[in-house]
């Protein structure tokens, strides 16, 4: 029973139980973790949605004289000069050569010093496309395709033939999880709010924020000054009833456990060490400087495996499509390349591999302002473990009525989410035997018996 007295009453004993608890779980789970830790056992995924469907024809570009001719009469308007292409250096791509958006360079110097790749007209698919079966209606194509809710959907879930709530990075917290818990804290990290794709039966992500010590709180509580003390006394007194009704229950352990895990977080991250490498002003670059923040104290979390989600927002060009682009991507490749850089300054630029998806990918034509809905896109995988200086996937051969154009400029994927995904989850330490419950359609496109990696992209 809460009284005015109750409320009233100065104690500073719950400051310094509060800080206890979370101290002996900061030390369970460093203790936990230094075995894992000293082994170099730990490994990060770093998911960055580009939302909205990136124009990525404009990011990747043929620039040999034969694809980069198509490429011009097929954009029209929207065709970035051959000139201003950035040169990439690939070391797989035979006669072909590309370029990259002139505002990528610093993306240009990781691709072409081997720390990062770019992997092909990736999309969604159901089964290889066949553009006859396409032409006469008998494909089996993914729920709303073209559509942003559906397809945004589908990259999270890696399930394209109907809706859910429960994300591959979710799954995958599923079944690693409860090796990797020592805390209460999730090992997958938001930066984007509640998710989609780090959402499972039973793994959450943890929602913080880019600033400070990221993880949110209830206004006042645990402060020292102020009514800090009593608020926080009261939350404590109001937690601590017993509910008998269902939903009051579950609300009042989610609230006792958010508190906790804030405490717990909280007090890690107090102790990241001062990064030498500047990051960029912009959101894109300070999400990453905290999650750069956030590996720094992997052994005070006790995480041998976390997963990362970053939103950026803005990619539905219908319009503007050049001077949008020209002010997007030198942020994501500015962004990328900072962030490479305190990973080596932590040692751990091996250990975390980051990666690109997006709705889809758009029409190369034109509609007479900027591009429409698409359906294969190209991305970016960074990392120690990228095997970097390459192309992965099959970029299409561009033509008049090619093929995989099934409309106005739409291409089909090469490259389906499975296998792009499979590479990703089989180096994070999915094993063979349990990438089907992470990618249900995995088995359509790749046998993960087979012993061979689905694309070459990740070593070890």
């Amino acid at each position: 029973m809460i009284t005015r007295r109750t409320f009233l009453s100065h104690s500073c004993s719950l400051g310094v139980a509060a800080s206890t608890v979370g101290t002996t779980l900061l030390s369970l789970g460093a203790a936990r973790n230094a075995a894992a830790q000293s082994a170099g056992d730990y490994r990060a995924l770093v998911c960055i949605l580009l939302a909205g469907g990136n124009d990525s024809y404009n990011m990747l570009v043929p620039s040999d004289a034969s694809q980069y001719g198509a490429y011009a009469g097929i954009r029209a308007d929207l065709a970035l000069p051959q000139a201003d292409l950035l040169p990439l250096s690939l070391s797989n791509t035979g006669t072909r050569s590309f370029g990259l958006h002139p505002g990528m360079s610093s993306l240009q110097q990781l691709v072409n010093t081997g720390d990062a790749a770019m992997v092909a007209n990736v999309g969604t698919l159901l089964e290889a496309f066949d553009p006859v079966a396409v032409e006469n209606g008998t494909a089996r194509l993914p729920v709303g395709l073209f559509s942003h809710a559906d397809q945004i959907n589908q990259w999270q879930t890696a399930i394209a033939d109907g809706r859910t709530s429960k994300g591959w990075g979710g799954r995958i917290g599923d079944l690693l999880q409860s090796s990797n818990l020592a805390n209460g804290v999730s090992m997958n990290i938001s930066l984007a709010g509640t998710n989609v794709f780090q959402s499972g039966d039973d793994a959450v992500g943890y929602a913080i924020e880019s600033t400070g010590n990221g993880a949110a709180n209830i206004n006042g509580y645990g402060d020292a000054a102020g009514f800090g003390e009593y608020r926080t006394r009261v939350w404590d007194e109001l937690l601590a009833v017993q509910q008998s009704q269902v939903f009051r229950r579950e609300f009042r352990k989610r609230l006792r456990d958010a508190i906790d895990t804030e405490g717990v977080f909280s007090e890690a991250m107090s102790q990241a060490p001062a990064l030498n490498t500047t990051f960029s002003p912009g959101p894109f670059s300070t999400a990453l400087n905290q999650i750069a923040r956030v590996i720094s104290v992997r052994d005070l979390l006790g995480a041998t495996r976390q997963t990362f989600f970053i939103t950026v927002g803005g990619w539905d060009h219908h319009d503007e499509v050049l001077d949008n682009q020209a002010g997007m991507l030198p942020a994501i490749a500015n962004g990328l390349a900072e962030f490479r850089n305190a990973l080596v300054e932590l040692g751990a630029f091996d250990n975390v591999t980051t990666f690109t998806i997006s709705d889809f990918g758009r029409t190369l034509t034109s509609n007479g302002r900027g591009s429409d809905h698409g359906w294969g896109g190209h991305h970016i995988a960074m990392g120690g473990a990228v095997n970097g200086g390459q192309l992965y996937g099959d970029y299409p051969i561009l033509a008049a009525n090619a093929p995989l154009d099934v409309g106005r400029g739409i291409y089909a994927p090469t490259t389906p989410t499975e296998a792009y995904f499979a590479e990703l989850a089989l180096w994070f330490g999915v094993s063979p035997g349990d990438l089907d419950v992470v990618l249900p359609n995995v088995r359509t496109f790749y046998s993960p018996e087979s012993g061979t990696p689905p694309l070459g992209l990740l070593t070890g």
